[in-house]
């Protein structure tokens, strides 16, 4: 009797080899610049934001098993792209930063337009890291992400009344620091 080659049949190991490999290309496709966007908007540098999103998303491929559909994947995600942030973050205060590469293009804006956008963007990252992470969280998504009020309740996990009460305390707190920012830039340019 012949012996027929046995089908080899690759043994479900871990909970993300359960769903479809298409599931996850979905989500990535729906969700990558809502990721990319939110990691920069929440203090990843522009220099190592593709390895933070990378980051998000192999944890997304490592968990995608385990998600139960109790919220929306761009809630889950938002959850997920936070946590990265904060790790991002806290090891960019411990190591220097790296000098931007020599190469522009020719369309590309002149260096004192980079200079005073950059200082600008400088300052409202300065601005959004002196915030707590409950009104930086809030106003990154209503004033950044253009959410309405109930999608950032969603997002957030908090009612509508906790997301419009956010929003206006890290507004006043955004404006009062950019208040302070701005004295500052003047009285530095008195000075000189």
């Amino acid at each position: 009797m012949a012996s027929r080659p046995l089908k080899r049949v690759a043994a479900v190991s871990t909970p993300s080899e359960a769903y479809p490999e298409a599931l996850f290309r979905s989500v990535y496709v729906d969700h990558v610049q809502f990721v990319f966007s939110v990691l920069l908007s929440f203090g990843v540098s522009l220099n190592v934001v593709e390895d933070a999103v990378q980051d998000v998303f192999v944890v997304v491929h490592r968990r995608l098993g385990e998600f139960e559909g109790r919220a929306k994947h761009r809630t889950w995600l938002f959850e997920i792209a936070l946590r990265v942030a904060h790790d991002y973050r806290r090891s960019a205060r411990r190591r220097p930063t790296e000098a931007l590469s020599e190469g522009v293009a020719d369309h590309a804006p002149t260096p004192a337009d980079l200079a005073v956008a950059h200082e600008a963007l400088a300052h409202v990252a300065e601005i959004l890291d002196g915030l707590d992470d409950e009104k930086r969280a809030v106003i990154v998504l209503a004033d950044i992400h253009g959410m309405t009020a109930n999608e950032i309740a969603e997002v957030v996990g908090v009612n509508v009344n906790t997301v419009y009460s956010r929003l206006r305390l890290a507004r006043e707190a955004f404006e009062k620091a950019l208040a302070r920012q701005r004295a500052k830039d003047r009285n530095q340019g008195d000075s000189t």
